[in-house]
């Protein structure tokens, strides 16, 4: 597990679910279908990404393939500092 996807988890953990456990999807899980997270969550969470991981989250960029699922996320969020090094 990356520390990546430690942080997303952690995020997702204490500040969704606050703190329990056991409804903590798997990574490849939908976090909306999942019950964990709805459009209220959705924007905390943009912000916490755009905080922690110094991104910038389009409104284009925020579609399930980037958002619903800690995997996802974890790729998104690797692309997004990946392509900022290299454009800056």
């Amino acid at each position: 597990m990356s520390d990546v996807q430690r942080t997303i988890e952690a995020f997702i953990l204490d500040s969704l679910l606050l703190g329990d456990e056991e409804r903590l999807p798997a990574p490849t899980d939908s976090l909306v279908e999942s019950g964990v997270i709805d459009s209220t969550g959705i924007l905390e969470l943009i912000e916490f990404l755009e905080e922690e991981f110094q991104i910038t989250v389009t409104e284009a960029e925020t579609v399930p393939a980037n958002l619903d699922g800690v995997a996802n996320l974890v790729a998104y969020v690797a692309e997004k500092t990946t392509a900022d090094r290299l454009a800056g």
